[in-house]
């Protein structure tokens, strides 16, 4: 069984958790507000997958948009809450935003 990491990132610690971690491995960035309705919906669906492909290893993280972390979102042109970027290799390779069900 495989290791899924789950870790909160921020405007400091972003190019070493997500960046650089994704030459090592997959890494998914779920940047989501706390105000937002259907990030508290997407949470716990991404939890879920993240638990049902335990198989695999990837890194699960999360960016508050906030502060100084709304640099990060304007770098990757974020439009909406919740935006879930896949990165390998240090590039974007996927994204999608709004929650999505878990079928």
């Amino acid at each position: 069984m495989a290791l899924v990491t789950s870790v909160e990132v921020s405007f400091e610690t972003f190019q070493t958790l997500v960046i650089d971690q994704s030459h090592k491995q997959l890494v998914i960035l779920d940047i989501s507000a706390d105000w937002c309705g259907p990030c508290k919906i997407l949470e716990p669906i991404l939890n879920s997958v993240a638990a049902e492909y335990n198989e695999y290893e990837f890194a699960l993280t999360k960016l508050e948009a906030e502060d100084e972390n709304m640099k990060i979102a304007g770098q990757f042109s974020v439009r909406g809450f919740p935006t879930v970027i896949a990165f390998i290799n240090g590039e974007e390779v996927d994204r999608f935003h709004s929650a999505k069900t878990h079928d």
